[in-house]
């Protein structure tokens, strides 16, 4: 154990970065045999500050004075203070904040930090995690009940305008996870049922269900029935026509890719149709599919859908089962949705996104994401820009 009495020497050395300035630092240090206890180096527009506690042994006079020449040989600020101990053991409670925003405000970090200081809690490390196509930081919290302190941002969050997600921090933010979408408005940009319709002639009628139902204003199963009756005696070629016409949502190819390549499990669960859901699965290379399957006869849509209906229970439902297939604890899964069918899945989860969604389910969500990139909910789950495009590159 650290001897809490033993001498220690922290220095802070700071100014313009370059090649070779932790090396010169180091090679000072090495030269009287001091031992290393921490170090912690950032670098923000070509300004490095790098912080190091050391144990400096006996010759702790020679080795401020050799800190010292190294940092003015490098045309750097050093700062010297000399103490007792080490650093203070971090306090249970560690919780990873994340902070979102196009652009991300000063007001949005103040309003943040304020909450946690008011929870008792304290910011360790922050780190930022993207620039484009929106800026996010990362706080490293100790000291925090995480569910309480969810609450709280999440009032955070709808006063001050921007996207704040409180998570697990240490282990429980590593290891794999189970990501399970919704499709329609999340994973593409359309409605299927609509882009149906449109071949039905009963697109205006379809989208005023839609609406309503995903506002929560409608029970999504009678609302479902009640708009596939209207397609009824449409040939199925016409499916092969909405394949096509599907279009994804910024980003969403890149989230998958880098959830796959992370070693996730990925799932699509959609109150939509098998038929456009699957094929668009297999192009994604999904691990799961659930959706609805709609009835033919004849080579025509009958108006009716086979089978229960992926409805809002349904979505939870199929969140559990594929988390039980992939032994995963509920504590590791991911949903992502819009509509209030999406709601129990939402709240089933370890985390519950809201993407660009209706008001009453950015409401009840664990987080929200309103900006219509589908890759920033890699932000949230601590993953930055650099390490997704790392991905992309050796892909």
């Amino acid at each position: 154990m650290p001897d809490p009495d033993a001498r220690t020497l922290l220095l802070s050395l700071s100014g313009r970065d370059r090649p070779g300035v932790t090396s010169v630092v180091f090679d000072a240090a090495s030269t009287v045999g001091a031992e290393v206890l921490d170090v912690e180096q950032v670098v923000v527009r070509g300004h490095l500050a790098l912080s190091v506690l050391l144990s400096p042994g006996p010759d702790e006079n020679v080795l401020t004075d050799r800190l010292t020449r190294a940092g003015e040989s490098l045309g750097m600020e050093v700062i010297l203070v000399a103490g007792r101990g080490d650093n203070a053991s971090r306090r249970t409670g560690r919780a990873a904040v994340v902070v979102m925003g196009s652009p991300l405000e000063t007001r949005h970090v103040a309003a943040v930090s304020a909450a946690v200081a008011r929870h008792g809690a304290n910011i360790d490390r922050i780190r930022r995690l993207s620039r484009w196509p929106v800026t996010t930081v990362e706080l490293d919290v100790s000291g925090a009940d995480v569910p309480r302190l969810r609450r709280d941002l999440a009032l955070v969050s709808a006063d001050a305008g921007c996207d704040i997600a409180v998570s697990p921090a240490g282990l429980a933010r590593r290891g794999g996870r189970l990501v399970v979408m919704d499709v329609d408005s999340t994973l593409i940009q359309d409605e299927v049922i609509e882009l149906i319709a449109e071949h039905a002639g009963t697109l205006e009628e379809v989208a005023a269900v839609t609406d309503r139902a995903m506002n929560g204003e409608l029970d999504f199963a009678e609302s479902l029935a009640a708009r596939v009756a209207t397609l009824e005696g449409l040939p199925v070629s016409v499916l092969e026509e909405v394949r096509e016409a599907v279009r994804l949502t910024p980003g969403a190819r890149t989230l998958v890719r880098t959830l796959k390549d992370l070693g996730f499990t990925v799932a699509l669960v959609s109150g939509g149709f098998c038929e456009i859901v699957e094929p668009i699965g297999a192009d994604l290379g999904v691990d799961h599919v659930r959706a609805n399957r709609l009835e033919v006869a004849d080579g025509r849509l009958t108006g009716r859908v086979l089978g229960e209906v992926v409805d809002r229970p349904g979505k939870a439902a199929a969140l559990r089962e594929f988390a039980d297939l992939e032994g995963l604890p509920l504590a590791r899964t991911v949903a992502i949705g819009d509509g209030a069918n999406d709601l129990d899945m939402l709240q089933a989860a370890g985390l519950g996104v809201a993407f660009n969604a209706k008001p009453v389910v950015r409401e009840q969500a664990d987080t929200s994401v309103n900006v219509p990139y589908l890759d920033t909910v890699l932000f949230l789950l601590g993953i930055s820009r650099e390490e997704v495009e790392d991905a992309g590159t050796s892909a």
